[in-house]
């Protein structure tokens, strides 16, 4: 994994370890990347299921201001830890470990709406947890970009699609309120 534009272009990033998290390629990167650079200066951005944070990374490194990384995953977490201090970013970033769920359902949760929302939990949760997911969209602003498997659909009202773009077996669909 590595960052591919930006000032902190061809930086190597720690992969995971096991299957917690899924890395997306560099090809379907750059492809998301080429429609939310104009929305990336100065950005505040969450990335949920940060997994070792490549997403929220390729944001900073392109100009966002600031990210919240979500990541409940220990091995996945320090990953995201080593990162984040390898570009030297830890003055742009924020980490909240354990339940992204349980942060969302506290009434301050959403004091500093984000410009854009990594959406990207594990496909599993996709099909197991659609009604967790349902209740934490009502709770996203700005962009979001849900990236799941290819045969599954999930509505998350109240955001509606306006955008999919289907790379093998994932989908990234952008969804605003």
């Amino acid at each position: 994994m590595r960052i591919i534009a930006g000032e902190f272009r061809g930086r190597h990033l720690l992969s995971p370890e096991g299957l917690a998290t899924r890395p997306i390629t560099d090809r379907a990167k750059q492809s998301l990347f080429d429609i939310l650079q104009p929305l990336l200066a100065d950005a505040m951005v969450y990335d949920l299921f940060a997994g070792t944070g490549s997403m929220g990374l390729e944001c900073l490194s392109r100009g966002a201001k600031h990210v919240t990384f979500f990541e409940q995953d220990r091995s996945a977490l320090e990953r995201l830890r080593q990162n984040i201090t390898s570009l030297n970013l830890q003055e742009r970033c924020r980490i909240i470990g354990g339940d992204l769920f349980a942060f969302f359902a506290r009434p301050s949760a959403t004091a500093k709406a984000p410009n854009i929302c990594f959406l990207d939990p594990p496909y599993q949760m996709v099909r197991e947890n659609a009604d967790s997911l349902r209740a934490l969209a009502k709770h996203l602003s700005g962009l979001v970009v849900f990236r799941h498997d290819a045969a599954d659909h999930l509505e998350l009202p109240p955001l509606q699609s306006f955008d999919q773009r289907k790379y093998g077996q994932m989908m990234i669909e952008l969804l605003r309120r």
